[in-house]
């Protein structure tokens, strides 16, 4: 509805006045689905609407620094999904999910050897396997299981409305200038003054989703027609991250979206899809032209591997691959029990004399899990 996507707007402007505020705004939310849970006759639903809004807030929470915990959106997650399998339970053939989790779990012993416990350790492990245990619960919950596609798009919605929320505050927070785009870097200014990958990454998602829901539309023309704005909008400000990994994953998920939308539909549902993809096809072409535009030529210089003078670059990855190859040595030297759980930032420090996290979820579970 219509005034839901309002208040959600609504909220983004509290989160301007105030980042503290949004403090009540987890809870809120927190609270809201707890009453659901209880209410609803479709437990399995609701815990997948909840665990939808609480992954589309993840980013949104920790930029306004509203998180009482950093990882809360995951617990909130985890939360959700164990209340829904509590009363669904789980299919039997979920139960590789769970081996590949303790399959991890012997990591922590490699690394209590050489982590402080007080802090070192904790923190961690903490950080490093509160993703594998979200997607595990979560997995093993879905997994086998069947969704009308009214409801299916329901969750989405829910999905959606926090990254809403999260796209008008990007824009609240900095409007756009002249003077922010001096570098052809990934741009916190731009970003919420938050990390521009999560940022770009979140706002990817909700432009694919909304990208779907251009084509499958709402019933209500007005929503739609809102809705659209906030896909154009979110595609706008992910590229003003100069972030591209969210962006080109955006991106691609659409392309395969509309390539099996497109062959399953009848001959008349073709003609409507091809209409719509050649709209599309001119909007996405006015976008990159306003964007470049905004930035002054910049965002053009970053998808192409350029500097802010116009020289390429050495490295497209911008230090990624580097990261990947001394993973992928940690990973050879100990490929049984792997370098430990957040193994790898030690073995960047050590072996490559920088402190950096990893990029890569492939690469990093194989040298700290083996």
């Amino acid at each position: 509805p219509l005034s839901i996507i309002l208040l959600h707007v609504g909220v983004a402007f509290v989160a301007s006045v105030d980042r503290k505020l949004m403090i009540f705004y987890f809870i809120a939310a927190f609270v809201f689905f707890c009453y659901r849970m209880i209410a609803s006759k479709d437990k399995f639903f609701t815990a997948v609407c909840a665990a939808a809004y609480f992954t589309g807030g993840e980013v949104l929470f920790r930029m306004a620094r509203s998180a009482i915990i950093w990882e809360q959106g995951k617990y909130a997650v985890i939360f959700f999904c164990l209340w829904g399998m509590f009363f669904v339970g789980f299919r039997r053939n979920a139960i590789p999910y769970v081996l590949y989790f303790l399959l991890l779990l012997p990591a922590i012993g490699v690394s209590y050897l050489y982590l402080d416990f007080d802090s070192d350790f904790r923190k961690s492990v903490i950080f490093n396997l509160g993703g594998p245990i979200c997607l595990t619960v979560s997995s093993v919950l879905l997994y086998g299981r069947t969704m009308k596609l009214s409801k299916f798009l329901k969750v989405l919605d829910y999905l959606v409305y926090p990254i809403i929320v999260t796209a008008v505050y990007v824009v609240l927070y900095t409007p756009t200038g002249p003077d922010l785009f001096i570098h052809a870097g990934s741009n916190a200014a731009t970003s919420g003054g938050y990390s521009g990958n999560q940022v770009a990454t979140i706002l990817g998602l909700g432009f694919f989703i909304l990208i779907s829901r251009f084509f499958i539309p709402y019933r209500n023309p007005l929503v739609h027609w809102v809705m659209m704005f906030f896909m154009v909008l979110m595609g706008y400000r992910a590229l003003l991250t100069f972030s591209r990994g969210g962006v080109v994953a955006a991106i691609l998920m659409a392309v395969v979206f509309i390539a099996i939308y497109w062959w399953r539909v009848g001959l008349i549902g073709k003609t409507k899809v091809t209409v719509k993809l050649v709209a599309l096809g001119f909007g996405v072409v006015f976008l990159w032209g306003y964007t470049t535009v905004t930035t002054g030529g910049m965002i053009t210089n970053r998808y192409t591997n350029k500097d802010a003078l116009g020289r390429e670059k050495e490295d497209i990855t911008t230090g990624r691959a580097e990261l990947a190859e001394a993973e992928w040595t940690a990973f050879s030297t100990n490929p049984i029990f792997g370098k430990g759980t957040g193994g790898s930032k030690a073995f960047f420090e050590d072996e490559l004399g920088i402190s950096g996290a990893s990029h890569n979820e492939v690469t990093r579970m194989l040298s700290e899990h083996g």
